[in-house]
């Protein structure tokens, strides 16, 4: 048995604990009382951002795990896996430059990694089989809850 599925064995959806994080930024944001709203929206840009960078990394890792000429990574998969980390650091600029943020940042992140499907899709020579099924529930839940995160700012 493949370790990815001795891993989906013991729990049915895993890949859930990997939005606990948003999913509680956007709880205490929503929910929480007032004082912890900044915090919250803050935390969640934080780690929207570090997650981008990190599908950016993973994609990285697949093109160059894919040297030979018939898995070979396309030539857009090296700029598409610099990309998200570069985004991710612009979305930090408006608080640098004291402009308006994390809101509409939020709404950048949230909307870079539910599209950062697009990506995965195209990637059949070089993704595993099981790829999709995974990066389809993480992308859309955590684009999703991000920007969820958005509309609390």
């Amino acid at each position: 048995m493949a370790d990815h599925e001795a891993h989906s064995s013991r729990s049915p959806f895993p890949w859930l604990r990997s939005l606990l994080p948003q999913l509680a930024c956007v709880a205490a944001a929503w929910l929480g009382p007032p004082e912890w709203r900044w915090s919250a929206l803050a935390i969640g840009w934080g780690y929207a951002a570090l997650i981008l960078s990190f599908l950016g990394g993973l994609r990285w890792g697949l093109a160059a795990a894919a040297p030979d000429r018939g898995r070979r990574a396309p030539n857009w998969l090296w700029v598409a896996s610099v990309a998200p980390s570069l985004l991710a650091l612009v979305t930090f600029l408006p608080w640098v430059f004291g402009q308006d943020w994390p809101g509409p940042s939020l709404y950048i992140l949230g909307a870079a990694i539910a599209l950062s499907l697009l990506i995965d899709a195209r990637l059949v020579t070089v993704r595993p089989v099981w790829w999709m099924a995974l990066r389809i529930p993480l992308s859309l839940g955590l684009g999703g809850a991000t920007i969820l995160l958005a509309l609390a700012a």
